[in-house]
């Protein structure tokens, strides 16, 4: 399979044998051979291989199966890291999940984090119910989970931060990579946040 342009048609050739008719071989009609299942197959690794292909602007007439070029790491990072890339104007970000036992607690605890600049934002979700185990048994809250967008070199201050300042005696503080979004608002967090 090649793909010649992004914005062109593109040639698509699959090694398939002959199937009943010996009258044409092109590709397509050896597809109407195929069972269902094998065209659905073949019709979505197209479009698939496709949108990889714009996505990553990798459209340039090289051999998608007979090459690894397409999924070497500098296009896995570029599928993993859109936005991310500008490395002058943006920072590794995370987003950290911390639960609360209820408003109150939530917004006293995202206006010190906010105000210590620890993170840019926090959002707060409203009726969570959590179930976990605890003291050996199963234990059930209702609870607000604080989602919070930060550097990724704030978390140990912010972990501190919230251990030193939340109600629970086993604060939860889990950080997850934000490995791609909108520029400008990874350039915000940035901006927004102290340095470490």
């Amino acid at each position: 399979m090649r793909i010649l342009s992004p914005f062109k048609p593109f040639s698509v050739s699959f090694p398939m044998t002959r199937v009943a008719s010996t009258s044409t071989s092109s590709p397509v009609a050896q597809l109407h051979g195929r069972s269902p299942l094998v065209r659905a197959l073949c019709v979505l690794s197209i479009g698939a291989i496709s949108a990889i292909a714009f996505t990553t602007g990798c459209a340039q007439s090289h051999s998608l199966f007979g090459s690894s070029r397409l999924f070497n790491q500098a296009s896995s990072r570029a599928l993993h890291s859109a936005g991310m890339d500008t490395a002058s104007t943006t920072v590794p970000s995370i987003v950290v999940y911390v639960t609360v036992p209820n408003r109150e607690a939530g917004r006293k605890l995202s206006d010190s984090i906010v105000k210590e600049r620890l993170a840019a934002c926090v959002n707060i979700v409203p009726g969570v119910e959590s179930v976990y185990w605890w003291e050996g048994k199963v234990q059930a809250d209702s609870e607000e989970l604080l989602i919070i967008k930060t550097r990724e070199s704030l978390l140990p201050a912010l972990t501190e931060h919230v251990k030193a300042n939340h109600e629970y005696d086993l604060p939860e503080v889990i950080a997850m990579p934000i490995t791609g979004g909108n520029t400008k608002y990874l350039e915000w967090i940035k901006n927004s946040t102290k340095d470490a």
